[in-house]
């Protein structure tokens, strides 16, 4: 990829930051927005002082600052959203407006200005789903309306929806990005992230609560393999119009997982099950088993995930003592 100019909006999350690191890395200028409902400049006040680095502190749905970052760079990174369940639970209606509007104002500009967008998604997007693993063109099985966390996964598809509908329609180049489990240094637990909550509680020595029976499993992968991923299919003109699955294919439950964090932090932490009522609320609903079909990305780009979960952990582990 020639030198250019990426803009990444949620640039100051735990992904947006380190996929500003990657391009910073490669020679590249980064620009980030980021309002910091859920990012914190602390992510990126290490990459302050290169000179191809600059931030807006703002949201995306300020119309007169995105028209003019869009315009400003050739490559779009979309990751600007309400993220995490227990974010999502407490703020519903913000998190619908951010991630529908503000979707669509990222779309409007680039297709003004004929840009690239990397669109990321979610794998909520397969909602209850149990066709495992959950592959591209899959059904999206969801809950009742009246469960607030289908509100994510549902602002998502629309998302994606939007984005394929100015490819066909406009043929704005967009890439669809449906990131599942994603863990590594400066991922926070406050919003309901899995792995660093369970770290931060070893590491305290408070009881490590794993919400429902702890049978549910999920696949975690590197950060840094999710970006080398990322970055490839940006590279990639075979993946226009397109949506890949990006993550790990390798299965744990949280019960095992709260068993591994235990151990590779030598915590003497109990391990405390919370029934979901009592962590989020009567109604709550969760899916078994979520795991990837990976097939379609390594086949286009080679994709691979290359760190197994310990090591995933120790980084996370390593992170956390060092705050």
């Amino acid at each position: 990829m020639a030198d250019k100019r990426v803009l990444i909006t949620g640039g100051a999350g735990f992904i947006g930051s380190h996929l500003a690191e990657r391009f910073l890395a490669d020679g590249h200028q980064v620009h980030v927005i980021d309002d910091l409902s859920t990012g914190s400049l602390d992510n990126i006040a290490h990459l302050r002082s290169n000179s191809g680095f600059s931030c807006t502190v703002d949201t995306i749905l300020n119309l007169e600052v995105m028209e003019e970052l869009v315009r400003d760079c050739d490559l779009v990174f979309h990751l600007a959203a309400a993220v995490g369940v227990e974010y999502v639970l407490r703020n519903q209606l913000k998190a619908i407006e951010v991630n529908v509007q503000g979707t669509e104002v990222v779309l409007r500009n680039a297709n003004k200005s004929r840009k690239k967008v990397v669109l990321f998604s979610t794998s909520e997007i397969y909602g209850k789903g149990d066709t495992v693993p959950f592959g591209e063109d899959d059904d999206s099985t969801l809950g009742p309306t009246r469960i607030t966390r289908w509100s994510y996964a549902v602002t998502k598809a629309i998302d994606e929806i939007m984005a394929l509908a100015f490819w066909r329609e406009q043929r704005l180049p967009v890439v669809i990005v449906r990131v599942f489990n994603t863990c590594g240094p400066r991922q926070t637990g406050q919003y309901g992230m899995v792995l660093p909550r369970f770290v931060k509680q070893a590491l305290s020595g408070q009881p490590i609560t794993v919400f429902g029976n702890g049978t549910q499993t999920r696949c975690f992968a590197s950060v840094f393999d999710v970006v080398a991923g990322v970055v490839r299919l940006a590279e990639c003109d075979e993946a226009i119009g397109e949506i890949f699955n990006i993550g790990s294919d390798a299965e744990i439950t949280i019960g095992e997982l709260a068993q591994r964090v235990k151990q590779l932090a030598s915590s003497s932490s109990s391990i405390e099950y919370v029934p979901y009522e009592r962590a989020y609320g009567e109604g709550f609903e969760d899916m078994e088993r979520r795991v990837p079909d990976l097939s379609k990305i390594k086949a286009l780009v080679g994709y691979e995930p290359q760190a197994d979960l310990d090591v995933i952990i120790r980084s996370v582990i390593e992170y956390e003592r060092n705050l």
